[in-house]
Protein backbone atom coordinates (compact mmCIF):
# COMPACT_ATOMS: atom_id res chain seq x y z
CA UNK A 1 0.00 0.00 0.00
CA UNK A 2 1.20 3.95 -1.17
CA UNK A 3 1.54 6.57 1.42
CA UNK A 4 1.56 9.79 -0.06
CA UNK A 5 2.25 12.98 1.30
CA UNK A 6 2.37 16.29 -0.37
CA UNK A 7 4.06 20.03 0.25
CA UNK A 8 2.39 22.39 -1.93
CA UNK A 9 3.59 26.01 -2.20
CA UNK A 10 1.06 29.00 -2.78
CA UNK A 11 2.13 31.95 -3.34
CA UNK A 12 0.44 35.42 -2.10
CA UNK A 13 -0.40 37.06 -5.18
CA UNK A 14 -2.69 39.50 -3.90
CA UNK A 15 0.11 41.26 -1.95
CA UNK A 16 1.54 44.36 -3.85
CA UNK A 17 5.28 43.50 -2.56
CA UNK A 18 8.08 40.60 -1.84
CA UNK A 19 8.28 39.33 1.65
CA UNK A 20 10.88 41.51 2.85
CA UNK A 21 11.60 44.60 0.21
CA UNK A 22 9.49 46.84 -1.83
CA UNK A 23 9.86 44.87 -5.08
CA UNK A 24 7.02 43.57 -6.75
CA UNK A 25 5.31 40.36 -5.72
CA UNK A 26 3.53 39.71 -9.47
CA UNK A 27 7.23 39.45 -10.99
CA UNK A 28 5.69 37.78 -13.86
CA UNK A 29 5.92 41.13 -15.76
CA UNK A 30 9.32 41.83 -16.05
CA UNK A 31 12.53 40.95 -17.98
CA UNK A 32 14.95 38.29 -16.06
CA UNK A 33 16.73 40.13 -13.10
CA UNK A 34 14.97 43.39 -13.14
CA UNK A 35 12.60 42.46 -10.18
CA UNK A 36 15.53 42.70 -7.64
CA UNK A 37 17.15 45.04 -4.75
CA UNK A 38 19.74 44.94 -2.89
CA UNK A 39 17.51 42.55 0.01
CA UNK A 40 16.32 40.02 -2.24
CA UNK A 41 19.60 39.04 -3.94
CA UNK A 42 21.82 39.28 -0.17
CA UNK A 43 23.88 41.78 -0.59
CA UNK A 44 25.66 42.14 2.55
CA UNK A 45 24.90 44.84 4.73
CA UNK A 46 20.97 44.75 3.75
CA UNK A 47 18.30 44.26 6.09
CA UNK A 48 14.87 42.51 5.74
CA UNK A 49 11.40 44.20 6.67
CA UNK A 50 9.03 41.74 7.14
CA UNK A 51 5.64 42.09 5.38
CA UNK A 52 2.82 42.98 7.75
CA UNK A 53 0.04 41.81 4.88
CA UNK A 54 1.84 38.59 4.34
CA UNK A 55 1.48 37.34 7.81
CA UNK A 56 -2.14 38.14 8.04
CA UNK A 57 -2.65 36.53 4.71
CA UNK A 58 -1.13 33.14 6.02
CA UNK A 59 -2.56 33.30 8.88
CA UNK A 60 -6.45 33.63 7.19
CA UNK A 61 -5.47 30.42 5.20
CA UNK A 62 -4.38 28.81 8.59
CA UNK A 63 -7.72 29.58 10.04
CA UNK A 64 -9.68 28.30 7.09
CA UNK A 65 -7.89 24.83 7.16
CA UNK A 66 -8.85 24.41 10.93
CA UNK A 67 -5.38 25.27 12.39
CA UNK A 68 -3.73 26.03 15.48
CA UNK A 69 -2.43 29.25 15.34
CA UNK A 70 0.47 30.56 18.10
CA UNK A 71 0.07 33.58 19.92
CA UNK A 72 4.00 34.42 18.51
CA UNK A 73 5.81 32.81 15.25
CA UNK A 74 9.54 33.25 14.54
CA UNK A 75 11.41 33.28 11.49
CA UNK A 76 14.07 30.53 10.90
CA UNK A 77 17.64 30.32 8.27
CA UNK A 78 17.56 27.45 6.17
CA UNK A 79 21.04 27.02 4.92
CA UNK A 80 22.06 25.03 1.55
CA UNK A 81 23.44 26.08 -1.39
CA UNK A 82 21.71 26.20 -4.31
CA UNK A 83 22.02 28.73 -7.83
CA UNK A 84 18.08 30.06 -6.95
CA UNK A 85 19.04 30.83 -3.44
CA UNK A 86 21.18 34.68 -3.74
CA UNK A 87 21.61 34.52 0.44
CA UNK A 88 22.44 30.76 0.48
CA UNK A 89 19.87 30.64 3.21
CA UNK A 90 16.22 30.82 2.65
CA UNK A 91 14.21 32.51 5.32
CA UNK A 92 11.00 30.30 6.66
CA UNK A 93 9.75 28.78 9.55
CA UNK A 94 10.01 25.62 11.71
CA UNK A 95 8.41 24.17 14.68
CA UNK A 96 11.97 23.39 16.40
CA UNK A 97 12.72 22.08 19.79
CA UNK A 98 13.27 24.37 22.11
CA UNK A 99 10.85 27.30 20.20
CA UNK A 100 7.45 25.40 21.07
CA UNK A 101 5.02 26.07 17.74
CA UNK A 102 6.49 28.82 16.10
CA UNK A 103 5.18 28.36 12.62
CA UNK A 104 1.86 30.45 11.37
CA UNK A 105 0.08 27.30 11.97
CA UNK A 106 -0.36 23.48 12.30
CA UNK A 107 -2.46 20.20 13.17
CA UNK A 108 -5.57 21.01 10.51
CA UNK A 109 -7.59 19.39 8.46
CA UNK A 110 -9.48 19.43 4.92
CA UNK A 111 -12.15 17.01 4.22
CA UNK A 112 -11.73 15.36 0.60
CA UNK A 113 -13.65 12.44 -1.13
CA UNK A 114 -15.49 12.08 2.26
CA UNK A 115 -11.67 11.84 4.25
CA UNK A 116 -9.98 13.93 6.64
CA UNK A 117 -6.80 14.98 4.99
CA UNK A 118 -4.48 16.28 8.07
CA UNK A 119 -2.36 19.13 7.67
CA UNK A 120 0.81 19.08 9.44
CA UNK A 121 1.93 22.38 9.44
CA UNK A 122 1.98 25.82 7.31
CA UNK A 123 4.76 27.90 7.12
CA UNK A 124 4.89 31.46 5.63
CA UNK A 125 8.53 31.98 3.88
CA UNK A 126 10.35 33.68 0.94
CA UNK A 127 10.11 32.05 -2.77
CA UNK A 128 13.41 31.05 -4.08
CA UNK A 129 14.55 32.03 -7.70
CA UNK A 130 13.87 30.56 -10.67
CA UNK A 131 15.37 27.69 -12.67
CA UNK A 132 15.48 26.89 -16.36
CA UNK A 133 16.81 24.04 -17.47
CA UNK A 134 17.46 23.76 -21.25
CA UNK A 135 16.26 20.33 -22.57
CA UNK A 136 16.26 17.04 -19.92
CA UNK A 137 17.02 18.15 -16.83
CA UNK A 138 19.89 15.42 -16.10
CA UNK A 139 21.42 16.04 -19.18
CA UNK A 140 21.25 19.83 -20.00
CA UNK A 141 24.26 22.13 -19.87
CA UNK A 142 22.80 24.89 -19.38
CA UNK A 143 20.87 26.49 -16.93
CA UNK A 144 19.44 29.52 -16.37
CA UNK A 145 18.35 31.82 -13.34
CA UNK A 146 15.90 33.93 -12.61
CA UNK A 147 16.09 35.99 -9.69
CA UNK A 148 12.67 38.10 -10.14
CA UNK A 149 10.79 35.75 -7.93
CA UNK A 150 13.45 35.18 -5.31
CA UNK A 151 11.95 36.88 -2.27
CA UNK A 152 8.31 36.10 -3.65
CA UNK A 153 5.85 35.84 -0.40
CA UNK A 154 5.12 31.88 -0.43
CA UNK A 155 3.07 29.71 2.17
CA UNK A 156 3.92 26.23 2.42
CA UNK A 157 1.29 23.58 3.35
CA UNK A 158 2.28 20.45 4.68
CA UNK A 159 0.14 17.61 4.41
CA UNK A 160 0.52 13.91 6.34
CA UNK A 161 0.80 10.92 4.12
CA UNK A 162 -3.07 10.49 4.50
CA UNK A 163 -3.72 9.88 0.23
CA UNK A 164 -4.79 6.44 -0.93
CA UNK A 165 -3.84 7.40 -4.44
CA UNK A 166 -2.86 9.71 -7.09
CA UNK A 167 -6.26 11.10 -7.86
CA UNK A 168 -7.59 11.78 -4.51
CA UNK A 169 -3.73 14.17 -4.67
CA UNK A 170 -6.08 15.75 -8.22
CA UNK A 171 -8.75 16.26 -6.01
CA UNK A 172 -7.21 17.78 -2.91
CA UNK A 173 -5.01 20.29 -5.08
CA UNK A 174 -8.50 21.47 -6.78
CA UNK A 175 -10.05 21.85 -3.39
CA UNK A 176 -7.71 23.57 -2.17
CA UNK A 177 -6.61 26.04 -5.30
CA UNK A 178 -10.51 26.72 -4.69
CA UNK A 179 -10.47 27.55 -1.39
CA UNK A 180 -7.16 30.00 -1.12
CA UNK A 181 -9.02 31.46 -4.50
CA UNK A 182 -12.20 32.02 -2.62
CA UNK A 183 -10.40 33.63 0.79
CA UNK A 184 -8.84 36.45 -2.32
CA UNK A 185 -5.24 35.13 -0.92
CA UNK A 186 -3.78 33.71 -4.28
CA UNK A 187 -4.88 33.33 -8.07
CA UNK A 188 -3.95 29.58 -8.42
CA UNK A 189 -4.01 29.78 -12.06
CA UNK A 190 -1.07 32.30 -12.50
CA UNK A 191 1.83 30.53 -13.91
CA UNK A 192 3.78 28.85 -10.94
CA UNK A 193 1.58 30.53 -8.29
CA UNK A 194 0.88 26.96 -6.51
CA UNK A 195 3.45 24.43 -6.95
CA UNK A 196 3.26 20.85 -5.08
CA UNK A 197 5.71 18.43 -4.10
CA UNK A 198 5.21 14.86 -3.61
CA UNK A 199 6.56 12.45 -0.80
CA UNK A 200 6.00 9.21 -2.17
CA UNK A 201 6.31 5.38 -0.34
CA UNK A 202 5.29 1.82 -0.25
CA UNK A 203 5.03 -0.26 2.35
CA UNK A 204 8.80 -1.38 3.47
CA UNK A 205 10.34 1.24 1.48
CA UNK A 206 11.96 4.62 1.84
CA UNK A 207 10.29 7.94 1.26
CA UNK A 208 10.94 9.42 -2.13
CA UNK A 209 10.25 12.96 -2.94
CA UNK A 210 9.86 14.36 -6.36
CA UNK A 211 10.24 18.26 -7.80
CA UNK A 212 9.77 19.76 -10.67
CA UNK A 213 6.37 19.52 -11.05
CA UNK A 214 4.51 22.41 -13.18
CA UNK A 215 0.81 21.33 -12.46
CA UNK A 216 -1.49 19.07 -10.91
CA UNK A 217 -2.13 17.00 -14.04
CA UNK A 218 1.42 16.15 -14.15
CA UNK A 219 1.19 15.52 -10.03
CA UNK A 220 -1.19 13.09 -10.84
CA UNK A 221 1.00 11.24 -13.21
CA UNK A 222 4.15 11.58 -11.30
CA UNK A 223 3.05 10.01 -8.24
CA UNK A 224 1.69 6.96 -10.31
CA UNK A 225 4.75 6.80 -11.80
CA UNK A 226 6.49 6.35 -8.60
CA UNK A 227 4.55 4.08 -7.17
CA UNK A 228 4.53 1.66 -9.93
CA UNK A 229 8.31 2.11 -10.11
CA UNK A 230 8.79 1.60 -6.51
CA UNK A 231 6.75 -1.88 -6.49
CA UNK A 232 8.98 -2.78 -9.76
CA UNK A 233 12.37 -2.35 -7.42
CA UNK A 234 10.33 -3.83 -4.44
CA UNK A 235 9.02 -7.23 -6.59
CA UNK A 236 12.86 -7.71 -7.61
CA UNK A 237 14.16 -7.02 -3.64
CA UNK A 238 16.42 -3.84 -5.04
CA UNK A 239 16.50 -1.43 -1.98
CA UNK A 240 14.02 1.96 -2.21
CA UNK A 241 16.63 4.45 -1.28
CA UNK A 242 15.78 8.06 -0.05
CA UNK A 243 16.11 10.47 -2.39
CA UNK A 244 14.96 13.83 -4.38
CA UNK A 245 13.45 12.95 -7.81
CA UNK A 246 12.74 15.36 -10.72
CA UNK A 247 9.45 14.77 -13.40
CA UNK A 248 10.99 14.57 -16.80
CA UNK A 249 8.12 16.14 -18.32
CA UNK A 250 9.13 15.39 -21.88
CA UNK A 251 10.02 11.61 -20.89
CA UNK A 252 7.13 11.44 -18.14
CA UNK A 253 9.17 9.32 -15.49
CA UNK A 254 10.86 10.53 -12.63
CA UNK A 255 14.74 10.77 -12.44
CA UNK A 256 17.36 11.09 -9.42
CA UNK A 257 17.92 14.34 -8.95
CA UNK A 258 20.19 13.98 -5.01
CA UNK A 259 20.19 12.39 -2.23
CA UNK A 260 17.48 13.52 0.25
CA UNK A 261 18.84 15.75 2.88
CA UNK A 262 17.95 15.44 6.41
CA UNK A 263 16.49 18.06 8.48
CA UNK A 264 19.69 18.80 10.23
CA UNK A 265 21.45 19.55 7.68
CA UNK A 266 20.00 22.30 6.92
CA UNK A 267 21.54 23.80 9.96
CA UNK A 268 18.40 25.72 10.98
CA UNK A 269 18.74 29.14 13.44
CA UNK A 270 17.04 31.91 14.50
CA UNK A 271 16.80 34.86 11.78
CA UNK A 272 18.18 37.38 14.28
CA UNK A 273 17.32 40.41 11.82
CA UNK A 274 13.52 39.39 12.48
CA UNK A 275 11.94 39.78 15.75
CA UNK A 276 9.20 37.40 16.75
CA UNK A 277 6.14 38.93 15.26
CA UNK A 278 3.06 38.57 17.91
CA UNK A 279 -0.38 37.55 16.75
CA UNK A 280 -2.77 38.27 19.36
CA UNK A 281 -6.48 37.41 19.65
CA UNK A 282 -7.29 41.00 18.52
CA UNK A 283 -6.16 40.30 14.78
CA UNK A 284 -7.30 36.96 14.70
CA UNK A 285 -10.84 37.99 15.45
CA UNK A 286 -10.86 40.92 12.88
CA UNK A 287 -9.41 38.54 10.74
CA UNK A 288 -12.43 36.27 11.22
CA UNK A 289 -14.62 38.48 10.80
CA UNK A 290 -13.17 39.52 7.76
CA UNK A 291 -13.21 35.84 6.55
CA UNK A 292 -14.96 35.24 2.85
CA UNK A 293 -17.86 32.68 3.58
CA UNK A 294 -16.77 29.28 2.87
CA UNK A 295 -17.22 27.64 -0.30
CA UNK A 296 -19.27 24.68 1.21
CA UNK A 297 -21.54 27.15 3.05
CA UNK A 298 -22.32 29.63 -0.21
CA UNK A 299 -23.06 26.25 -2.00
CA UNK A 300 -25.84 25.38 0.75
CA UNK A 301 -26.93 28.99 0.60
CA UNK A 302 -27.40 28.97 -3.24
CA UNK A 303 -29.38 25.32 -2.84
CA UNK A 304 -32.23 26.30 0.15
CA UNK A 305 -32.22 30.31 -0.35
CA UNK A 306 -32.50 30.69 -4.18
CA UNK A 307 -33.82 26.60 -5.16
CA UNK A 308 -30.50 26.28 -7.69
CA UNK A 309 -29.84 22.56 -8.52
CA UNK A 310 -26.83 21.49 -5.97
CA UNK A 311 -24.55 20.73 -9.54
CA UNK A 312 -25.06 24.19 -10.73
CA UNK A 313 -24.45 25.88 -7.38
CA UNK A 314 -20.96 23.86 -6.82
CA UNK A 315 -20.06 24.71 -9.98
CA UNK A 316 -21.27 28.74 -9.07
CA UNK A 317 -19.72 28.35 -5.61
CA UNK A 318 -16.10 27.10 -6.64
CA UNK A 319 -15.28 29.82 -8.56
CA UNK A 320 -14.65 33.59 -7.45
CA UNK A 321 -14.87 35.16 -10.46
CA UNK A 322 -18.21 33.68 -11.54
CA UNK A 323 -20.08 33.86 -7.60
CA UNK A 324 -19.31 37.76 -7.24
CA UNK A 325 -21.04 38.38 -10.66
CA UNK A 326 -23.97 35.93 -9.50
CA UNK A 327 -23.86 37.37 -5.89
CA UNK A 328 -23.50 41.55 -7.37
CA UNK A 329 -26.49 40.38 -10.24
CA UNK A 330 -29.04 38.66 -8.48
CA UNK A 331 -31.86 39.25 -5.77
CA UNK A 332 -34.66 37.83 -4.44
CA UNK A 333 -36.59 37.05 -7.62
CA UNK A 334 -34.20 36.28 -10.69
CA UNK A 335 -31.06 34.16 -8.50
CA UNK A 336 -31.85 30.62 -10.57
CA UNK A 337 -32.20 32.18 -13.49
CA UNK A 338 -28.72 34.64 -13.55
CA UNK A 339 -26.86 31.45 -11.40
CA UNK A 340 -28.60 29.15 -15.04
CA UNK A 341 -26.77 31.80 -17.28
CA UNK A 342 -23.61 31.83 -15.98
CA UNK A 343 -23.16 28.42 -15.81
CA UNK A 344 -24.58 27.87 -18.91
CA UNK A 345 -23.34 31.06 -21.39
CA UNK A 346 -21.18 33.20 -19.66
CA UNK A 347 -18.75 30.43 -18.59
CA UNK A 348 -18.07 28.86 -21.82
CA UNK A 349 -17.66 32.49 -23.38
CA UNK A 350 -15.00 33.86 -20.62
CA UNK A 351 -13.32 30.46 -20.22
CA UNK A 352 -9.80 31.65 -19.80
CA UNK A 353 -8.35 34.46 -17.99
CA UNK A 354 -7.30 37.04 -20.84
CA UNK A 355 -11.06 36.77 -21.74
CA UNK A 356 -12.06 37.69 -18.37
CA UNK A 357 -9.61 40.27 -18.34
CA UNK A 358 -10.87 42.01 -21.44
CA UNK A 359 -14.14 41.04 -20.88
CA UNK A 360 -16.62 44.58 -20.48
CA UNK A 361 -19.66 42.75 -18.86
CA UNK A 362 -21.02 43.60 -15.40
CA UNK A 363 -23.75 43.18 -12.56
CA UNK A 364 -26.15 45.36 -14.04
CA UNK A 365 -25.73 43.71 -17.27
CA UNK A 366 -26.33 40.37 -16.72
CA UNK A 367 -29.77 41.66 -14.60
CA UNK A 368 -30.86 43.16 -17.40
CA UNK A 369 -30.35 40.83 -19.68
CA UNK A 370 -32.60 38.42 -17.29
CA UNK A 371 -35.27 41.07 -16.78
CA UNK A 372 -35.75 41.62 -20.62
CA UNK A 373 -36.00 37.86 -20.93
CA UNK A 374 -38.61 37.64 -18.50
CA UNK A 375 -40.76 40.50 -19.94
CA UNK A 376 -40.16 38.95 -23.25
CA UNK A 377 -39.03 42.02 -24.57
CA UNK A 378 -36.03 39.62 -26.11
CA UNK A 379 -35.68 35.58 -26.76
CA UNK A 380 -32.95 33.93 -25.07
CA UNK A 381 -31.40 32.93 -28.41
CA UNK A 382 -31.08 37.23 -28.90
CA UNK A 383 -30.02 37.36 -25.42
CA UNK A 384 -26.97 35.17 -26.60
CA UNK A 385 -26.34 37.61 -28.83
CA UNK A 386 -26.55 40.47 -26.60
CA UNK A 387 -24.22 38.79 -24.38
CA UNK A 388 -21.54 38.65 -26.98
CA UNK A 389 -21.82 42.39 -27.62
CA UNK A 390 -21.72 43.53 -23.92
CA UNK A 391 -18.52 41.48 -22.76
CA UNK A 392 -16.75 43.06 -26.19
CA UNK A 393 -17.54 46.51 -25.78
CA UNK A 394 -19.70 47.05 -22.57
CA UNK A 395 -22.14 49.30 -24.16
CA UNK A 396 -25.93 49.37 -22.31
CA UNK A 397 -28.43 46.19 -22.94
CA UNK A 398 -31.05 48.68 -24.49
CA UNK A 399 -28.46 50.39 -27.35
CA UNK A 400 -27.11 46.81 -28.07
CA UNK A 401 -30.97 45.42 -28.22
CA UNK A 402 -31.60 48.48 -30.90
CA UNK A 403 -28.24 48.30 -32.90
CA UNK A 404 -28.14 44.88 -33.58
CA UNK A 405 -32.46 45.25 -34.07
CA UNK A 406 -32.93 42.09 -31.30
CA UNK A 407 -36.33 43.30 -30.10
CA UNK A 408 -39.51 40.77 -30.17
CA UNK A 409 -41.39 39.63 -32.93
CA UNK A 410 -45.26 39.61 -31.59
CA UNK A 411 -46.95 41.69 -34.19
CA UNK A 412 -49.79 38.86 -35.01
CA UNK A 413 -50.18 39.43 -38.21
CA UNK A 414 -46.23 40.02 -38.85
CA UNK A 415 -45.91 36.28 -37.45
CA UNK A 416 -48.88 35.11 -39.02
CA UNK A 417 -47.44 35.75 -42.61
CA UNK A 418 -43.98 34.25 -41.63
CA UNK A 419 -46.17 30.47 -40.13
CA UNK A 420 -47.73 31.06 -43.64
CA UNK A 421 -44.41 31.03 -45.45
CA UNK A 422 -43.34 28.23 -43.20
CA UNK A 423 -46.05 26.30 -43.56
CA UNK A 424 -46.02 26.46 -47.27
CA UNK A 425 -42.80 25.66 -47.41
CA UNK A 426 -43.03 22.75 -44.88
CA UNK A 427 -46.09 21.48 -46.04
CA UNK A 428 -45.23 17.58 -45.16
CA UNK A 429 -44.48 18.26 -41.50
CA UNK A 430 -47.51 20.65 -41.74
CA UNK A 431 -49.83 17.90 -42.25
CA UNK A 432 -47.86 14.95 -40.07
CA UNK A 433 -48.00 17.49 -36.94
CA UNK A 434 -51.66 17.44 -37.02
CA UNK A 435 -51.31 13.74 -36.38
CA UNK A 436 -48.09 14.29 -34.25
CA UNK A 437 -48.42 17.15 -32.16
CA UNK A 438 -44.54 17.27 -31.00
CA UNK A 439 -43.84 17.82 -34.79
CA UNK A 440 -44.92 21.61 -34.40
CA UNK A 441 -41.69 22.06 -32.62
CA UNK A 442 -39.84 21.60 -35.92
CA UNK A 443 -42.15 24.04 -36.99
CA UNK A 444 -41.74 26.58 -34.32
CA UNK A 445 -37.93 26.08 -35.16
CA UNK A 446 -38.37 27.16 -38.98
CA UNK A 447 -40.38 30.09 -37.74
CA UNK A 448 -37.36 30.86 -35.43
CA UNK A 449 -35.25 30.57 -37.88
CA UNK A 450 -36.95 33.07 -40.56
CA UNK A 451 -36.94 35.66 -37.16
CA UNK A 452 -33.42 35.10 -36.13
CA UNK A 453 -34.64 34.16 -32.94
CA UNK A 454 -37.01 36.90 -32.32
CA UNK A 455 -40.26 35.64 -32.57
CA UNK A 456 -41.89 35.84 -29.15
CA UNK A 457 -42.37 31.43 -28.41
CA UNK A 458 -45.99 31.73 -26.65
CA UNK A 459 -47.46 33.64 -29.35
CA UNK A 460 -46.08 31.90 -32.44
CA UNK A 461 -46.84 28.30 -30.75
CA UNK A 462 -50.43 30.00 -30.64
CA UNK A 463 -50.72 31.04 -33.62
CA UNK A 464 -49.13 27.47 -35.18
CA UNK A 465 -52.04 25.59 -33.76
CA UNK A 466 -54.69 28.19 -35.00
CA UNK A 467 -53.60 27.41 -38.28
CA UNK A 468 -53.22 23.56 -38.07
CA UNK A 469 -56.34 23.67 -36.73
CA UNK A 470 -54.80 21.46 -33.64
Amino acid sequence: MAKIGLEIHCQLTKLESKLFCSCKADYREFESNTNICPICMGIPGSLPLLNKKAVEKATLIAMALDCDTPPQIAFFRKNYFYPDLPKNFQITQLNADGYDKTSIGWEGTITVDNKKIRIRRIQLEEDPGRLIYEGATERTKVTLVDYNRAGTPLVEIVTEPDFENPHHVRNFLNILSDLLENLDVSDPGLDGAMRADANVSIEGGSKVEIKNINSFHDLEKAVHFEITRQQSLAEREIEIIQETRHWDDKRKITVSARTKEEEEEYRYHLEADIPWVNIGSKTKNELQVHMPESISSKRERYVSKYSITSQVADILSSDRYFSELFENAKDETNAKDVANMITTDIMGLLDTREKRDSSKLNAKHLSDLIASIKSNKITRSSAKLALDEIIKNGKPLLQIIKDLDLGHVSDEDTLSNIITEVLNEEATAAEDAKQNPEIINFLLGKVMQKTHGKAEPELTLALLKKNLGI
